[in-house]
């Protein structure tokens, strides 16, 4: 069976597939879900950017034997978008994710968030810290208790500047987190959380339309599709598409 890099979002670690993986594991799957630059142990992001992030990506999966499949949760997902066309993946799934470049937010819980971005400390060289009180309402919301405050308490400084140009792409005239034009090079899968309002189904449908890749949307899900109730669903629908798609030939 191939390899599949898991990339996990922001505030988070490679820790956030804990429970993901196992069923990709269980089936033979080999699994990496390496820490995003500064996200680690003692691990600094202050001024650190998305094509640092994106760039990284990009060298762990030169190191490894075969061509991989790309796996990206939220901030991850574009993470994982933006690696894709130099990694050339096996296959590309998008769990939630940020959007790239030119695609704008369809809720007004996305406008207002990006706004408040817009209007905080204009200096891009800082770290921003999780505010626990917003993803427990809205990331982590159909997160079982006993869960959620396990995964708040893991939770590590974002990149302010990475954090901007995910949010308020307009203002970046360097396009750092465009994707290019056209699908990417491999087979993609975007998947929604119907009751998502971090990144909601209209946005993630533009992604898909972006990059050229298959939408999927999993009813009654929120954003934490890799470990909130009914993750294994999400899991099972990845693995199936997979092998409709051929990808665990070798």
């Amino acid at each position: 069976m191939p390899t599949v890099v898991m990339t996990h979002g922001a505030f988070c670690g490679g820790w956030a597939f804990d429970a993901f993986r196992a069923p990709f594991e269980a089936q033979g799957w080999t699994v990496l879900a390496p820490d995003l630059p500064g996200h680690g142990p003692r691990g600094s992001v202050a001024g650190l950017s998305m094509t640092d992030y994106a760039g990284s990506l990009v060298k762990f999966c030169q190191d490894l034997p075969e061509r991989p499949v790309l796996l990206g949760h939220s901030m991850g997902g574009l993470v994982s978008q933006m690696a894709a066309r130099r990694v050339e993946p096996r296959a590309l799934i998008l769990l939630a994710p940020s959007p790239p470049w030119g695609v704008s937010g369809s809720s007004i819980e996305e406008a207002v968030t990006a706004f408040g971005v817009s209007v905080a400390d204009p200096f891009w060289s800082g770290a921003v810290t999780p505010d626990r009180s917003i993803m427990r309402m809205h990331s982590l919301d159909r997160v079982p208790r006993e869960a959620r405050d396990a995964i708040l308490e893991r939770l590590v400084p974002e990149s302010a500047r990475a954090v901007r140009e995910v949010l308020n792409w307009w203002l970046d005239p360097f396009m750092t987190t465009s994707v290019g034009s056209g699908p990417l090079p491999c087979p993609s899968l975007a998947m929604a959380g119907e009751r998502d309002v971090v990144h909601p189904t209209a946005t993630v449908r533009q992604t898909a339309q972006r990059v050229g890749a298959a939408l999927q949307v999993m009813p009654g899900m929120s954003h934490w599709l890799i470990g909130e109730t009914g993750w294994e669903l999400v899991a099972d629908a990845t693995l199936e598409w997979l092998a409709s798609e051929a990808v665990a030939v070798a």
